[in-house]
């Protein structure tokens, strides 16, 4: 009996521009997914995040602008994983109060935790293009 062997998901769909997810989902939550066809999963995670990043700035949260310490720059990259959330609000002026309550202190963690899921969000529309993941 002959069998033939199974052409890997991959080599379908790894034609064109296999970036554009990862790229667009960190640029706007959940955009990845909504170029791949996967609404409810990237509405549920544009609506995470938005929402994350929101309550975390109604919290009187600061966004990291610079980095003196290791612990800083972990916040810089968690920051800069909410792609243009970040740069509007840096731009608009929000979350640039120093942090002087608990309360602010948790919303610091809202916009970095935020940006970290983003990151992930982007990676895994990245894989479903390249087809490692269904």
């Amino acid at each position: 009996m002959a069998t033939t062997p199974n052409k890997p998901a991959a080599a379908k769909t790894s034609q064109g521009f296999v970036y554009l997810p990862l790229i667009a989902g960190w640029l706007i939550p959940g955009a990845g997914h909504f170029l791949l066809r996967k609404w409810i999963r990237g509405t549920l995670l544009a609506v995470s995040i938005i929402a994350m990043f929101a309550l975390g700035l109604a919290m009187q949260g600061k966004l990291y602008t610079s980095a003196q310490d290791i612990l800083d720059m972990l916040g810089v990259a968690g920051d800069l994983g909410g792609g243009l959330l970040y740069f509007l609000s840096r731009a608009a002026g929000w979350g640039g109060t120093p942090v002087q309550t608990t309360v602010a202190d948790y919303g610091t963690k809202f916009i970095v935790v935020a940006g970290l899921l983003n990151i992930i969000a982007a990676v895994d529309a990245h894989n479903l293009r390249t087809g490692r993941k269904s």
